[in-house]
């Protein structure tokens, strides 16, 4: 855990990052920092306020991946996300989480014949060990926790009926120094790299045993709202269909509130290989 820090993806929200408070009210006691841009206007906010801030430089950041348009608008999380890769060498890490701002809680996911229960996580440097430990004995680019969204059915759910590691990567990363990859498109950045950079080799899953829980985004102002707010959820989905359009594809998703939405064909998505020591 020497080696380890949290990044902590910010952007307009210095009065308001909950996840400092809910990380430590979970029981770690490591490093964090929080990551910025220099575009950010309330950046003194940032410095007056937080213990260790890092700013990157978003234009610079912004010309050393694909982001799949030429827009000029850099309001999203993506520039961050690759920059932590850079930050972590130059503070002397090699192993660290990106999270979001606003998370409100971790729990362990709990399974039986009958039910599937979140227990609220007390220690999660025990947590973040495990997750290390794992990632290190693995050839994984990046490891997610689950979301409490995946949980939605209960025992129904097919994390619940099947808690196994699955093959997409959103919104938290534990990464490494010595295993970088870039983060791509300006939108929907973490769809477009599970899908594309798997398609390609690399592997990347989530961890059902622990979950993260966090505000609504576009209740949540700041952060990434306004330009989900913008461009709606055609516009972000698209960049994914985009990057990988043998595999995925827009549908309505919904029961009574319809919205388009991503889906992934993963029979189409990633290889399937098998181990040459098992041919006969």
């Amino acid at each position: 855990m020497d080696n380890f820090v949290v990044f902590i993806l910010s952007h307009g929200r210095a009065k308001n990052i909950s996840t400092i408070k809910t990380l430590r009210s979970h029981g770690y006691t490591g490093d964090v920092i929080v990551v910025i841009d220099n575009e950010d206007k309330t950046a003194d906010e940032y410095y007056n306020k937080y213990d260790d801030v890092e700013m990157f430089d978003k234009l610079a950041v912004s010309k050393t991946f694909d982001e799949a348009d030429n827009f000029e608008d850099r309001r999203a999380i993506v520039y961050a996300r690759n920059a932590c890769f850079e930050i972590a060498e130059k503070r002397g890490y090699k192993y660290f989480m990106e999270l979001d701002d606003d998370y409100t809680s971790f729990h362990y996911r709990v399974y039986s014949s009958k039910k599937q229960k979140p227990i609220k996580v007390k220690n999660l440097d025990t947590v973040f060990r495990s997750l290390i430990d794992f990632y290190k004995k693995t050839p994984f680019s990046t490891i997610s926790i689950a979301q409490g969204g995946d949980f939605i059915g209960g025992k129904q759910n097919r994390m619940a009926r099947k808690p196994t590691i699955y093959r997409k990567c959103m919104n938290s990363f534990l990464c490494s120094t010595d295993r970088p990859f870039k983060f791509v498109g300006r939108i929907n950045e973490d769809v477009n790299t599970y899908t594309y950079k798997q398609s390609v080799g690399l592997l990347m899953g989530t961890i059902p045993i622990v979950s993260l829980s966090q505000k609504t985004t576009q209740k949540n102002s700041g952060g990434m709202t306004d330009i989900y707010l913008d461009s709606g959820t055609y516009v972000k989905s698209f960049y994914t269909v985009m990057f990988s359009p043998s595999s995925c594809f827009i549908k309505p998703m919904g029961d009574t509130r319809m919205r388009l939405h991503h889906a992934i064909k993963w029979d189409n998505a990633v290889p399937k290989l098998i181990s040459e020591k098992l041919k006969k």
